[in-house]
C-alpha cells in the first residue's frame, strides 16, 4: 500500500545519478528515495526491508560538496560521502547531491573491492540485506582510503550497525570488509560528480529555502506546513501510518542550520546539524558520552536525522533530549524576526506536545561552558545493543564539593510521557553527602518522581527498578572515595 500524496513538488529538483543530472518534478515531496530508485528507474538492486530506516537493506550512499555539510571530516577528493536509508529519505532532501546505489558499484573492471571481498568470503548468503551491507561498506572503503586509514574490526562492526542480517551471518561480512582493503585498489572519480554538483548549484533555484530567514519568512506565513530535516522521524508516518503530511517545508538547503560554533562561553549546535556531527561535538567535550553516540541509531540513520529534530519531536524515548537536559541546554526559537531562549526542561508541555508558537521553529540548540565542569554518564538499556529504541534511557550530571552533592541533574527518558528531570530525587540529594544512604534515599524518591509507562518494550516496574539501578551505577562511578571490590560486588548484588 502506498501513503497517501502529499503537496507537489513546486520547483524542479536536481541530482546527480548513474553518470548523470537526473531532474524530477510533478511528485508528492513525500516520495521516498526508495520508492523512486524502485518504481521509476528500475534500479531494483536496493530493496525494501522494513521500511522504517531499522534493517538496511535500502542503503544508499548520498554525497555532497564540502561546503553543503555540517561535517568537518575528510572528503573523498572533494566530495563527502555518507550511508543513509532511502526508504525514509525523502526525494526533495537529493537536491544538489550525488546519489550512488549498488548499481553504480561495479566498474569496467569487474566488481568493486567491496563486492569481491563478500563473494570471496562468503558473506552474501541468502543475498536480500547483501546491497545494503556492500553500500556500507563502499562508503567505509572510500572514506578510509581517502583519510588513510584501515578500520579495525570494532570500527568496521560500528560502521555496519545500520545494517541487519537475518541469515545471522555478520562473520563473514566483518572478514569481507577486513579483506577489501587488500585487493587492488580502486578509487571513485568524481571529478564528474563534483563538475554536476556545482552545475546544479550554479543553475537551478533551490527547491527549498536556503537561508534561516527565508525559512522564518515561509513558515511565519504558511504555520501549518510540515518541516522536515532528515525526515528520519516523520519519514515512518508515511511509510507507516500512511499519512498525508500536507505543505513540506525542507530545511536541508539551509547551511546556516548545520553549523556548530563556540564562542561567548557557548557551545552552539545549529538544528539542522546532523545527529553524528552534533554527538561528535558532544563527545569531544564529554568522553563519556562516546557510547551513548555509538549506541544512537545507526549511522545512516545519525547521516540523515538531526539532532533539532530530535528534539523538536519530542519523543519521551529520544535519546538526546536527556544528555541535554542534563548539560543544562536551552533551545533557541525563531518566529519570523523573533528569536527567544528557552530550557529545554521547560520545553515539553506533554506527550510530543511543546511550547513551540504558530510559525515557530527550532533554530539552535546552546550549552554553556559550566555544563562540562560536571561528571555526566549516559545510560541506554535496549533489547538490542545496536541500532534499537531504548526501554530506559538515563542522562546524570552531578558536581561535587568535596563529599557533598554541590548540583545534580538526573533525567530519564522512556518513563514517561516526556522526557523530564527527577526533581524529587534531585532534592534530596542536592547539599547531602554523596553516600549509599542519600543513594537509598534518592532511588525511593524516583518513585515519586515517575509513574513509570508499560508497554512491549518493558513494564512499568521494570523501568522504575532500572532507573534505581542506573542510579546506583552513577554513584559507584562519580562518588569521591574510591570502593573495595568487595563492597562494589555486595552492591551490585542486590541491585
Amino acid at each position: 500500500m502506498s501513503a497517501p500524496p502529499s503537496d507537489p513538488l513546486s520547483r524542479e529538483i536536481r541530482f546527480f545519478h548513474r553518470g548523470q543530472i537526473v531532474c524530477v518534478q510533478d511528485m508528492p515531496a513525500t516520495r521516498s528515495v526508495l520508492d523512486w530508485l524502485r518504481e521509476d528507474q528500475r534500479c531494483t538492486g536496493t530493496k525494501e526491508g522494513c521500511n522504517e530506516g531499522d534493517c538496511g537493506a535500502c542503503t544508499v550512499v548520498v554525497g555532497e560538496l564540502p561546503q553543503h555539510t555540517d561535517s568537518a571530516d575528510q572528503a573523498v577528493r572533494g566530495l563527502r560521502l555518507r550511508p543513509v536509508n532511502a526508504c525514509i529519505k525523502f526525494m526533495p532532501s537529493l537536491h544538489g547531491k550525488a546519489l550512488f546505489t549498488v548499481e553504480d558499484l561495479r566498474g569496467p573492471l569487474g566488481l568493486h573491492p567491496a563486492q569481491q571481498a563478500l563473494v570471496d568470503c562468503h558473506g552474501s548468503q541468502c543475498g536480500f540485506c547483501t546491497p545494503g551491507f556492500a553500500m556500507s561498506l563502499w562508503s567505509s572503503y572510500e572514506n578510509h582510503r581517502a583519510a588513510g586509514t584501515r578500520p579495525d574490526r570494532g570500527q568496521l562492526a560500528d560502521e555496519l550497525a545500520g545494517n541487519l542480517c537475518r541469515c545471522t551471518g555478520y562473520r563473514p561480512i566483518l572478514d569481507a570488509g577486513t579483506q577489501m582493503f587488500d585487493l587492488p585498489p580502486v578509487a571513485l572519480d568524481t571529478a564528474p560528480v563534483i563538475t554536476a554538483l556545482r552545475a546544479i548549484a550554479e543553475g537551478l533555484p533551490a527547491s527549498a529555502p536556503c537561508t534561516l530567514a527565508e525559512l522564518a519568512t515561509r513558515y511565519a506565513a504558511t504555520p501549518n506546513a510540515r518541516l522536515v530535516a532528515g525526515g528520519t522521524d516523520v519519514g515512518l508516518w508515511v511509510t507507516k501510518q500512511f499519512r498525508d503530511l500536507g505543505q513540506v517545508i525542507s530545511v536541508t538547503e539551509v547551511d546556516e542550520l548545520k553549523q556548530i560554533t563556540h564562542a561567548g562561553g557557548e557551545l552552539r549546535i545549529g538544528a539542522g546539524a546532523s545527529l553524528e556531527t552534533a554527538w561528535a561535538a558532544l563527545a569531544e567535550r564529554a568522553p563519556t558520552l562516546t557510547e551513548t553516540w555509538r549506541r544512537f541509531a545507526s549511522p545512516p540513520i545519525r547521516h540523515a536525522g538531526t539532532m533539532g529534530g530530535n528534539v523538536a519531536n519530542g519523543s519521551p524515548i529520544g535519546d538526546s533530549a536527556p544528555v541535554l537536559m542534563a548539560l543544562d541546554a536551552q533551545i533557541e526559537l525563531r518566529q519570523s524576526e523573533r528569536v527567544r531562549r528557552l530550557p529545554l526542561d521547560d520545553f515539553y508541555t506533554g506527550y510530543q506536545a511543546n511550547r513551540l508558537e504558530p510559525g515557530e521553529f527550532v533554530q539552535a540548540i546552546v550549552i554553556g561552558d559550566a555544563a562540562w565542569t560536571r561528571q555526566i554518564r549516559a545510560y541506554k538499556i535496549s533489547k538490542r545493543l545496536a541500532s534499537d529504541i531504548s526501554a530506559a534511557f538515563a542522562a546524570l550530571a552531578i558536581a561535587l564539593d568535596g563529599e557533598r552533592v554541590a548540583d545534580i541533574r538526573l533525567v530519564f527518558g522512556g518513563l514517561a510521557a516526556v522526557v523530564k528531570r527527577a526533581t524529587a530525587a534531585e532534592a534530596v540529594l542536592r547539599g547531602q553527602p554523596w553516600s549509599a544512604a542519600t543513594l537509598t534515599t534518592a532511588q525511593a524518591a524516583l518513585a515519586r518522581d515517575f509513574t513509570p509507562l508499560d508497554d512491549m518494550r518493558a513494564s512499568a516496574a521494570y523501568r522504575l527498578r532500572v532507573a534505581q539501578n542506573l542510579l546506583q551505577r552513577f554513584w559507584l562511578e562519580t562518588r569521591p572515595d574510591a570502593a573495595s571490590s568487595t563492597e562494589a560486588t555486595s552492591i551490585w548484588s542486590i541491585a
